[in-house]
């Protein structure tokens, strides 16, 4: 999939956004495992939502042609699903602190006003309305 240069050998299957972005330009499928609002509010370019408690069901549709990073807020969901899917014999990676990383590393999230939201659907409302009110 890519060299361990940009991966921690304590966690192989997590790489850094510069790695990300790498596999992802070279064809790797990019895969957001947040709930909706998350994606909704902000997302990686060019990624495709499949929530975690969706990724069992639908492992036959994701494939084994090419490469699969997934992320998430943080970098703890899309772990959990790079390693069932590199225990299923995928190349499967994950972003290494999610899409706040990506965000730190200065890279752009879509849309152009895109943002972090917070996982749980009551925290998401609140900031949605307190953003809302401020812009």
């Amino acid at each position: 999939m890519e060299s361990s240069a940009n991966r921690d050998p304590a966690h192989p299957l997590e790489c850094d956004p510069a790695a990300a972005a790498a596999l992802v330009q070279a064809g790797a499928r990019l895969i957001d495992v947040r709930a909706e609002h998350e994606f909704e509010a902000g997302r990686l370019p060019g990624a495709e939502r499949i929530g975690l408690e969706e990724l069992s069901g639908r492992r036959d549709e994701i494939g084994r042609d090419r490469p699969v990073v997934f992320y998430c807020r943080v970098g703890n969901r899309s772990l959990m699903a790079a390693e069932a899917f590199g225990q299923a014999g995928l190349e499967a990676a994950s972003l290494a602190g999610g899409i706040e990383a990506w965000l730190n590393d200065g890279r752009a999230v879509e849309p152009d006003d895109g943002y972090v939201a917070e996982p749980g659907r009551a925290a998401a409302i609140l900031e949605a309305r307190a953003r809302a009110a401020t812009g």
